[in-house]
Protein backbone atom coordinates (compact mmCIF):
# COMPACT_ATOMS: atom_id res chain seq x y z
CA UNK A 1 0.00 0.00 0.00
CA UNK A 2 1.34 3.40 -0.94
CA UNK A 3 1.18 6.53 1.14
CA UNK A 4 -1.54 7.85 -1.15
CA UNK A 5 -3.62 4.77 -0.31
CA UNK A 6 -3.18 5.35 3.42
CA UNK A 7 -3.64 9.11 3.57
CA UNK A 8 -5.37 11.99 1.87
CA UNK A 9 -4.29 15.61 2.05
CA UNK A 10 -6.60 18.10 3.78
CA UNK A 11 -5.99 21.76 4.46
CA UNK A 12 -7.00 24.37 7.00
CA UNK A 13 -5.81 27.90 7.76
CA UNK A 14 -2.42 26.53 8.86
CA UNK A 15 -1.80 24.63 5.66
CA UNK A 16 -1.91 21.04 4.47
CA UNK A 17 -1.81 17.92 6.64
CA UNK A 18 -2.08 14.17 6.06
CA UNK A 19 -5.31 12.58 7.26
CA UNK A 20 -6.02 8.82 7.24
CA UNK A 21 -7.75 8.02 3.97
CA UNK A 22 -10.62 6.16 5.65
CA UNK A 23 -11.29 8.84 8.29
CA UNK A 24 -14.27 11.18 8.21
CA UNK A 25 -12.41 13.73 10.31
CA UNK A 26 -10.33 16.44 8.69
CA UNK A 27 -7.36 18.71 9.18
CA UNK A 28 -8.27 20.33 12.51
CA UNK A 29 -9.09 17.01 14.13
CA UNK A 30 -5.82 15.57 12.86
CA UNK A 31 -3.88 18.47 14.36
CA UNK A 32 -5.63 17.88 17.68
CA UNK A 33 -4.69 14.19 17.59
CA UNK A 34 -1.06 15.18 17.14
CA UNK A 35 -1.13 18.07 19.61
CA UNK A 36 -2.79 16.27 22.52
CA UNK A 37 -1.23 12.84 23.12
CA UNK A 38 -2.11 13.32 26.80
CA UNK A 39 -4.27 10.61 28.31
CA UNK A 40 -5.82 8.33 25.72
CA UNK A 41 -9.19 9.28 27.27
CA UNK A 42 -11.92 10.09 24.79
CA UNK A 43 -15.46 11.41 24.97
CA UNK A 44 -17.93 8.56 25.33
CA UNK A 45 -21.28 7.68 23.83
CA UNK A 46 -23.37 10.13 25.81
CA UNK A 47 -21.35 13.18 24.80
CA UNK A 48 -20.94 12.20 21.16
CA UNK A 49 -24.69 11.60 20.95
CA UNK A 50 -25.25 15.06 22.44
CA UNK A 51 -22.96 16.65 19.86
CA UNK A 52 -24.95 14.98 17.11
CA UNK A 53 -28.18 16.29 18.61
CA UNK A 54 -26.81 19.85 18.73
CA UNK A 55 -25.60 19.71 15.13
CA UNK A 56 -28.86 18.22 13.90
CA UNK A 57 -30.93 20.84 15.71
CA UNK A 58 -28.70 23.62 14.39
CA UNK A 59 -29.10 22.42 10.80
CA UNK A 60 -32.87 22.07 11.23
CA UNK A 61 -33.07 25.59 12.64
CA UNK A 62 -30.91 27.15 9.93
CA UNK A 63 -32.92 25.34 7.28
CA UNK A 64 -36.20 26.57 8.74
CA UNK A 65 -34.86 30.12 8.90
CA UNK A 66 -33.77 29.94 5.27
CA UNK A 67 -30.09 30.22 6.14
CA UNK A 68 -29.07 26.76 4.95
CA UNK A 69 -30.11 25.33 1.60
CA UNK A 70 -32.04 22.07 1.62
CA UNK A 71 -29.28 20.48 -0.47
CA UNK A 72 -26.87 21.06 2.41
CA UNK A 73 -29.24 20.83 5.37
CA UNK A 74 -30.76 17.44 4.53
CA UNK A 75 -27.47 15.50 4.27
CA UNK A 76 -26.13 17.29 7.38
CA UNK A 77 -29.22 16.22 9.30
CA UNK A 78 -28.85 12.65 8.00
CA UNK A 79 -25.16 12.53 8.98
CA UNK A 80 -25.92 14.02 12.40
CA UNK A 81 -28.56 11.34 12.93
CA UNK A 82 -25.89 8.71 12.29
CA UNK A 83 -23.70 10.37 14.93
CA UNK A 84 -26.65 10.38 17.34
CA UNK A 85 -27.15 6.67 16.69
CA UNK A 86 -23.51 5.86 17.43
CA UNK A 87 -22.52 4.88 13.91
CA UNK A 88 -19.35 7.00 13.97
CA UNK A 89 -18.08 6.87 17.55
CA UNK A 90 -14.71 5.65 16.28
CA UNK A 91 -14.38 8.93 14.37
CA UNK A 92 -14.01 10.96 17.58
CA UNK A 93 -10.37 10.35 18.58
CA UNK A 94 -9.52 13.68 20.25
CA UNK A 95 -8.14 13.49 23.79
CA UNK A 96 -10.18 14.91 26.66
CA UNK A 97 -7.22 17.08 27.67
CA UNK A 98 -7.26 19.59 24.83
CA UNK A 99 -8.18 23.21 24.32
CA UNK A 100 -10.35 24.22 27.25
CA UNK A 101 -13.22 25.40 25.10
CA UNK A 102 -13.50 22.01 23.45
CA UNK A 103 -12.88 23.59 20.04
CA UNK A 104 -11.05 20.52 18.81
CA UNK A 105 -14.01 18.31 19.61
CA UNK A 106 -16.49 20.73 18.07
CA UNK A 107 -14.41 20.78 14.89
CA UNK A 108 -14.12 17.01 15.06
CA UNK A 109 -17.93 16.85 14.95
CA UNK A 110 -18.12 19.47 12.21
CA UNK A 111 -15.61 17.63 10.03
CA UNK A 112 -17.09 14.17 10.53
CA UNK A 113 -20.62 15.38 9.80
CA UNK A 114 -19.48 17.52 6.84
CA UNK A 115 -17.52 14.69 5.20
CA UNK A 116 -20.25 12.13 5.81
CA UNK A 117 -22.88 14.60 4.51
CA UNK A 118 -20.74 15.20 1.44
CA UNK A 119 -20.53 11.44 0.92
CA UNK A 120 -24.31 11.10 1.32
CA UNK A 121 -24.70 13.81 -1.33
CA UNK A 122 -22.51 11.86 -3.74
CA UNK A 123 -19.42 14.00 -3.24
CA UNK A 124 -15.87 13.06 -2.29
CA UNK A 125 -14.74 12.94 1.32
CA UNK A 126 -12.31 15.78 1.93
CA UNK A 127 -13.67 17.94 -0.86
CA UNK A 128 -15.57 20.24 1.52
CA UNK A 129 -18.51 20.31 -0.85
CA UNK A 130 -20.42 20.56 2.40
CA UNK A 131 -18.18 22.69 4.60
CA UNK A 132 -17.49 21.96 8.29
CA UNK A 133 -17.44 25.65 9.25
CA UNK A 134 -19.66 27.35 6.69
CA UNK A 135 -22.44 24.79 6.77
CA UNK A 136 -22.30 22.39 9.74
CA UNK A 137 -21.13 25.06 12.21
CA UNK A 138 -23.28 27.86 10.74
CA UNK A 139 -24.43 30.28 13.45
CA UNK A 140 -22.44 28.48 16.12
CA UNK A 141 -19.19 28.65 18.04
CA UNK A 142 -17.35 26.01 20.02
CA UNK A 143 -17.98 28.30 22.98
CA UNK A 144 -21.73 27.71 22.83
CA UNK A 145 -21.83 24.26 21.18
CA UNK A 146 -19.74 22.48 23.81
CA UNK A 147 -21.59 23.79 26.90
CA UNK A 148 -24.86 22.95 25.14
CA UNK A 149 -23.65 19.40 24.50
CA UNK A 150 -22.51 19.25 28.12
CA UNK A 151 -26.00 20.04 29.38
CA UNK A 152 -27.71 17.73 26.91
CA UNK A 153 -25.43 14.82 27.78
CA UNK A 154 -25.58 15.47 31.51
CA UNK A 155 -29.36 15.77 31.72
CA UNK A 156 -29.91 12.73 29.51
CA UNK A 157 -27.53 10.73 31.71
CA UNK A 158 -29.37 11.83 34.84
CA UNK A 159 -32.88 11.28 33.50
CA UNK A 160 -32.30 8.10 31.50
CA UNK A 161 -29.74 6.37 33.71
CA UNK A 162 -29.09 7.74 37.20
CA UNK A 163 -32.64 8.37 38.38
CA UNK A 164 -34.06 5.01 37.19
CA UNK A 165 -31.18 3.18 38.90
CA UNK A 166 -31.75 5.08 42.13
CA UNK A 167 -35.45 4.30 41.91
CA UNK A 168 -34.62 0.59 41.64
CA UNK A 169 -32.51 0.85 44.78
CA UNK A 170 -35.23 2.79 46.58
CA UNK A 171 -37.75 0.08 45.77
CA UNK A 172 -35.51 -2.71 47.07
CA UNK A 173 -34.86 -0.81 50.29
CA UNK A 174 -38.58 -0.22 50.71
CA UNK A 175 -39.26 -3.92 50.34
CA UNK A 176 -36.71 -4.73 53.02
CA UNK A 177 -38.17 -2.00 55.22
CA UNK A 178 -41.50 -3.82 55.17
CA UNK A 179 -39.98 -7.30 55.44
CA UNK A 180 -37.89 -6.37 58.50
CA UNK A 181 -40.47 -4.20 60.26
CA UNK A 182 -41.12 -6.78 63.02
CA UNK A 183 -37.44 -7.48 63.73
CA UNK A 184 -36.49 -5.76 67.01
CA UNK A 185 -32.78 -5.29 67.52
CA UNK A 186 -30.29 -3.21 69.43
CA UNK A 187 -29.84 0.34 68.23
CA UNK A 188 -26.34 1.79 68.17
CA UNK A 189 -25.00 5.29 68.65
CA UNK A 190 -21.25 5.97 68.77
CA UNK A 191 -21.03 2.26 67.79
CA UNK A 192 -22.20 1.45 71.33
CA UNK A 193 -25.43 -0.27 72.37
CA UNK A 194 -28.39 2.09 72.43
CA UNK A 195 -32.13 1.70 72.87
CA UNK A 196 -33.99 -0.87 70.75
CA UNK A 197 -34.93 -0.18 67.18
CA UNK A 198 -36.66 -2.24 64.51
CA UNK A 199 -34.52 -3.33 61.61
CA UNK A 200 -37.28 -2.05 59.34
CA UNK A 201 -36.91 1.38 60.92
CA UNK A 202 -33.21 1.42 60.08
CA UNK A 203 -34.04 0.47 56.50
CA UNK A 204 -36.66 3.22 56.38
CA UNK A 205 -33.79 5.63 57.00
CA UNK A 206 -31.87 4.17 54.08
CA UNK A 207 -34.92 4.34 51.85
CA UNK A 208 -35.51 7.97 52.83
CA UNK A 209 -31.87 8.82 52.08
CA UNK A 210 -32.28 7.58 48.52
CA UNK A 211 -35.65 9.32 48.12
CA UNK A 212 -34.14 12.61 49.21
CA UNK A 213 -31.16 11.96 46.96
CA UNK A 214 -33.52 11.55 44.01
CA UNK A 215 -35.17 14.84 44.94
CA UNK A 216 -31.79 16.58 45.15
CA UNK A 217 -30.71 15.30 41.75
CA UNK A 218 -34.02 16.26 40.16
CA UNK A 219 -33.95 19.75 41.67
CA UNK A 220 -30.36 20.57 40.74
CA UNK A 221 -30.78 19.16 37.24
CA UNK A 222 -33.40 21.75 36.38
CA UNK A 223 -30.61 24.24 35.71
CA UNK A 224 -29.20 21.88 33.08
CA UNK A 225 -32.28 22.57 30.97
CA UNK A 226 -30.79 25.95 29.99
CA UNK A 227 -28.78 25.84 26.75
CA UNK A 228 -25.98 28.17 25.72
CA UNK A 229 -26.52 27.59 22.01
CA UNK A 230 -26.92 30.90 20.18
CA UNK A 231 -24.41 32.86 22.22
CA UNK A 232 -21.58 32.12 19.75
CA UNK A 233 -18.16 33.40 20.83
CA UNK A 234 -18.79 35.47 23.96
CA UNK A 235 -22.54 35.34 24.51
CA UNK A 236 -23.55 38.22 22.23
CA UNK A 237 -24.84 35.94 19.49
CA UNK A 238 -22.71 37.46 16.72
CA UNK A 239 -23.45 35.82 13.31
CA UNK A 240 -26.56 34.13 14.69
CA UNK A 241 -30.16 34.76 13.65
CA UNK A 242 -32.21 36.30 16.50
CA UNK A 243 -34.64 33.37 16.41
CA UNK A 244 -31.91 30.72 16.32
CA UNK A 245 -31.40 30.08 20.09
CA UNK A 246 -35.04 29.52 20.99
CA UNK A 247 -35.84 27.48 17.88
CA UNK A 248 -32.74 25.30 18.20
CA UNK A 249 -33.57 24.60 21.84
CA UNK A 250 -37.04 23.52 20.76
CA UNK A 251 -35.57 21.08 18.26
CA UNK A 252 -33.24 19.68 20.95
CA UNK A 253 -36.17 19.30 23.33
CA UNK A 254 -38.11 17.47 20.63
CA UNK A 255 -35.20 15.14 19.91
CA UNK A 256 -34.53 14.29 23.56
CA UNK A 257 -38.06 14.57 24.98
CA UNK A 258 -36.56 16.72 27.74
CA UNK A 259 -37.53 20.35 28.56
CA UNK A 260 -34.49 22.14 27.19
CA UNK A 261 -34.74 25.89 26.60
CA UNK A 262 -32.61 28.88 25.73
CA UNK A 263 -30.33 30.07 28.54
CA UNK A 264 -31.66 32.90 30.68
CA UNK A 265 -28.33 34.69 30.21
CA UNK A 266 -25.89 33.61 27.51
CA UNK A 267 -22.95 35.34 29.15
CA UNK A 268 -23.39 33.29 32.33
CA UNK A 269 -23.99 30.12 30.33
CA UNK A 270 -20.60 30.35 28.58
CA UNK A 271 -18.39 32.05 31.14
CA UNK A 272 -19.46 29.88 34.11
CA UNK A 273 -20.60 26.30 34.56
CA UNK A 274 -22.28 26.55 37.94
CA UNK A 275 -25.16 24.37 36.77
CA UNK A 276 -22.76 21.50 36.11
CA UNK A 277 -21.10 22.05 39.47
CA UNK A 278 -24.42 22.12 41.29
CA UNK A 279 -25.78 19.02 39.56
CA UNK A 280 -22.58 17.08 40.15
CA UNK A 281 -22.69 18.15 43.79
CA UNK A 282 -26.03 16.36 44.02
CA UNK A 283 -24.46 13.25 42.47
CA UNK A 284 -21.65 13.44 45.03
CA UNK A 285 -24.21 13.70 47.84
CA UNK A 286 -26.04 10.62 46.56
CA UNK A 287 -22.73 8.77 46.34
CA UNK A 288 -22.20 9.68 50.00
CA UNK A 289 -25.62 8.25 50.87
CA UNK A 290 -24.77 5.01 49.10
CA UNK A 291 -21.44 4.93 50.94
CA UNK A 292 -23.16 5.31 54.31
CA UNK A 293 -25.74 2.64 53.55
CA UNK A 294 -23.12 0.20 52.25
CA UNK A 295 -20.95 0.73 55.33
CA UNK A 296 -23.91 0.14 57.67
CA UNK A 297 -24.90 -3.06 55.90
CA UNK A 298 -21.32 -4.30 56.03
CA UNK A 299 -21.28 -3.73 59.79
CA UNK A 300 -24.69 -5.31 60.37
CA UNK A 301 -23.60 -8.36 58.35
CA UNK A 302 -20.17 -8.62 60.00
CA UNK A 303 -19.20 -12.01 61.35
CA UNK A 304 -20.59 -14.52 60.80
CA UNK A 305 -19.68 -15.60 64.35
CA UNK A 306 -17.61 -12.77 65.77
CA UNK A 307 -19.35 -9.69 64.41
CA UNK A 308 -22.75 -8.06 64.73
CA UNK A 309 -24.35 -10.69 62.52
CA UNK A 310 -27.82 -9.13 62.53
CA UNK A 311 -28.32 -9.59 58.79
CA UNK A 312 -27.10 -12.33 56.50
CA UNK A 313 -25.39 -11.07 53.35
CA UNK A 314 -25.62 -12.80 49.96
CA UNK A 315 -22.91 -15.24 48.96
CA UNK A 316 -21.88 -13.46 45.77
CA UNK A 317 -18.43 -15.06 45.51
CA UNK A 318 -15.69 -16.66 47.62
CA UNK A 319 -14.06 -13.99 49.74
CA UNK A 320 -10.55 -15.21 50.19
CA UNK A 321 -7.80 -16.98 48.32
CA UNK A 322 -6.53 -18.50 51.57
CA UNK A 323 -9.43 -18.73 54.07
CA UNK A 324 -11.92 -21.44 53.07
CA UNK A 325 -15.58 -20.56 53.38
CA UNK A 326 -15.02 -16.83 53.87
CA UNK A 327 -17.67 -14.60 52.30
CA UNK A 328 -17.06 -10.88 51.96
CA UNK A 329 -19.50 -7.99 51.25
CA UNK A 330 -17.90 -7.48 47.86
CA UNK A 331 -20.77 -5.59 46.22
CA UNK A 332 -21.02 -3.17 49.14
CA UNK A 333 -17.27 -2.61 48.89
CA UNK A 334 -17.65 -1.63 45.24
CA UNK A 335 -20.11 1.03 46.41
CA UNK A 336 -17.48 2.39 48.80
CA UNK A 337 -14.95 2.65 45.98
CA UNK A 338 -17.40 4.39 43.67
CA UNK A 339 -17.93 7.00 46.38
CA UNK A 340 -14.20 7.68 46.51
CA UNK A 341 -14.06 8.07 42.73
CA UNK A 342 -17.10 10.37 42.59
CA UNK A 343 -15.56 12.58 45.28
CA UNK A 344 -12.45 12.80 43.12
CA UNK A 345 -14.55 13.61 40.07
CA UNK A 346 -16.35 16.27 42.07
CA UNK A 347 -13.07 17.95 42.92
CA UNK A 348 -12.36 18.22 39.19
CA UNK A 349 -15.87 19.40 38.27
CA UNK A 350 -16.13 21.96 41.06
CA UNK A 351 -12.61 23.27 40.41
CA UNK A 352 -13.29 23.54 36.70
CA UNK A 353 -16.69 25.15 37.16
CA UNK A 354 -15.22 27.81 39.42
CA UNK A 355 -12.41 28.74 37.08
CA UNK A 356 -14.09 30.57 34.25
CA UNK A 357 -12.08 33.59 33.14
CA UNK A 358 -13.77 36.75 31.88
CA UNK A 359 -16.12 35.57 29.08
CA UNK A 360 -15.32 31.86 28.85
CA UNK A 361 -14.78 28.85 31.06
CA UNK A 362 -11.84 26.84 29.76
CA UNK A 363 -12.46 23.59 31.64
CA UNK A 364 -15.33 22.34 29.53
CA UNK A 365 -13.91 18.96 28.42
CA UNK A 366 -12.85 17.78 31.89
CA UNK A 367 -16.08 19.02 33.48
CA UNK A 368 -18.13 17.08 30.95
CA UNK A 369 -15.99 13.96 31.13
CA UNK A 370 -15.99 13.72 34.92
CA UNK A 371 -19.69 14.50 35.27
CA UNK A 372 -20.61 11.76 32.82
CA UNK A 373 -18.15 9.34 34.47
CA UNK A 374 -19.85 9.89 37.84
CA UNK A 375 -23.30 9.46 36.30
CA UNK A 376 -22.27 6.16 34.74
CA UNK A 377 -20.66 4.88 37.95
CA UNK A 378 -23.68 5.78 40.09
CA UNK A 379 -26.04 4.22 37.57
CA UNK A 380 -24.18 0.93 37.46
CA UNK A 381 -23.38 0.63 41.14
CA UNK A 382 -26.90 1.59 42.30
CA UNK A 383 -28.49 -1.09 40.16
CA UNK A 384 -25.93 -3.71 41.13
CA UNK A 385 -26.16 -2.84 44.83
CA UNK A 386 -29.96 -3.10 44.69
CA UNK A 387 -30.18 -6.37 42.81
CA UNK A 388 -27.13 -8.32 43.95
CA UNK A 389 -26.91 -7.22 47.59
CA UNK A 390 -29.91 -5.43 49.11
CA UNK A 391 -32.52 -7.68 47.52
CA UNK A 392 -30.75 -10.78 48.86
CA UNK A 393 -30.33 -9.66 52.48
CA UNK A 394 -31.96 -11.72 55.22
CA UNK A 395 -32.48 -10.84 58.89
CA UNK A 396 -31.10 -13.13 61.61
CA UNK A 397 -34.21 -12.78 63.75
CA UNK A 398 -33.16 -15.08 66.58
CA UNK A 399 -29.80 -13.38 66.97
CA UNK A 400 -31.40 -9.91 67.00
CA UNK A 401 -33.88 -10.98 69.68
CA UNK A 402 -31.19 -12.58 71.82
CA UNK A 403 -28.83 -9.62 71.68
CA UNK A 404 -31.49 -6.96 72.34
CA UNK A 405 -32.46 -8.73 75.55
CA UNK A 406 -28.83 -8.56 76.70
CA UNK A 407 -28.45 -4.86 75.93
CA UNK A 408 -27.55 -2.53 78.79
CA UNK A 409 -29.43 0.24 77.00
CA UNK A 410 -32.75 -1.32 78.05
CA UNK A 411 -32.17 0.43 81.38
CA UNK A 412 -33.18 3.66 79.63
CA UNK A 413 -36.80 2.50 79.72
CA UNK A 414 -36.59 2.24 83.54
CA UNK A 415 -36.15 6.01 83.97
CA UNK A 416 -39.88 6.93 83.98
CA UNK A 417 -40.71 3.92 86.18
CA UNK A 418 -38.01 3.97 88.92
CA UNK A 419 -35.94 7.09 88.23
CA UNK A 420 -32.52 7.68 86.69
CA UNK A 421 -30.47 6.85 89.83
CA UNK A 422 -32.07 3.47 90.43
CA UNK A 423 -31.94 2.70 86.70
CA UNK A 424 -28.18 3.44 86.75
CA UNK A 425 -27.79 1.13 89.72
CA UNK A 426 -29.57 -1.65 87.86
CA UNK A 427 -27.43 -1.12 84.75
CA UNK A 428 -24.17 -1.25 86.73
CA UNK A 429 -25.26 -4.40 88.55
CA UNK A 430 -26.27 -6.09 85.32
CA UNK A 431 -22.94 -5.18 83.74
CA UNK A 432 -21.10 -6.58 86.76
CA UNK A 433 -22.99 -9.86 87.09
CA UNK A 434 -23.85 -10.58 83.47
CA UNK A 435 -27.55 -10.70 84.25
CA UNK A 436 -30.12 -8.91 82.14
CA UNK A 437 -31.61 -5.53 83.05
CA UNK A 438 -34.95 -7.27 83.53
CA UNK A 439 -33.53 -9.82 85.98
CA UNK A 440 -31.74 -7.26 88.15
CA UNK A 441 -34.71 -4.86 88.28
CA UNK A 442 -36.96 -7.66 89.56
CA UNK A 443 -34.36 -9.03 91.99
CA UNK A 444 -33.93 -5.60 93.58
CA UNK A 445 -37.69 -5.26 93.94
CA UNK A 446 -37.91 -2.18 91.80
CA UNK A 447 -40.37 -3.88 89.47
CA UNK A 448 -42.58 -6.92 89.64
CA UNK A 449 -42.17 -9.55 86.94
CA UNK A 450 -45.37 -8.30 85.32
CA UNK A 451 -44.25 -4.69 85.43
CA UNK A 452 -40.85 -5.60 83.99
CA UNK A 453 -42.54 -7.47 81.17
CA UNK A 454 -44.37 -4.30 80.16
CA UNK A 455 -41.72 -1.66 80.91
CA UNK A 456 -38.85 -3.60 79.37
CA UNK A 457 -40.65 -4.86 76.27
CA UNK A 458 -38.11 -4.07 73.48
CA UNK A 459 -40.80 -3.74 70.80
CA UNK A 460 -42.64 -1.17 72.92
CA UNK A 461 -39.45 0.89 73.09
CA UNK A 462 -39.33 1.31 69.32
CA UNK A 463 -42.32 3.66 69.33
CA UNK A 464 -43.25 6.82 71.20
CA UNK A 465 -45.22 5.91 74.31
CA UNK A 466 -47.20 8.38 76.43
CA UNK A 467 -46.08 8.15 80.04
CA UNK A 468 -48.69 6.52 82.18
CA UNK A 469 -50.35 4.91 79.18
CA UNK A 470 -51.71 1.43 79.95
Amino acid sequence: MTDSDEYRIEADSLGEIEVPADAYWGAQTQRAIENFPISDQRFGRRFIRALGIVKKASAQTNQELGLLADSNAEPIIAAAEEVIAGDHDDQFPVDIFQTGSGTSTNMNANEVIANRATEISGGEVGSKAIHPNDHVNYGQSSNDVIPTAMHVAALEAVERDVLPALETLREELQEKEAEFDDVVKTGRTHLQDATPIRLGQEFSGYRAQIEKGIERVESSSERLEELALGGTAVGTGLNTHPEFPELAAEYIAEETLLPFREADNHFEAQAAHDAMGEAHGALRTVAGSLHKIANDLRLLASGPRNGLGEIDQPENQPGSSIMPGKINPVVAESVNQVYAQVVGNDATVSTGAANGQIDLNLYKPVIAKNFLASAELLTNVSGTFAEKFVAKLEADRDHCEERVEQSMALATALNPAIGYDKASEVAKEAMKTGETIREVAVEKGYLTAEEAEEVLDPARMTERVILGDD
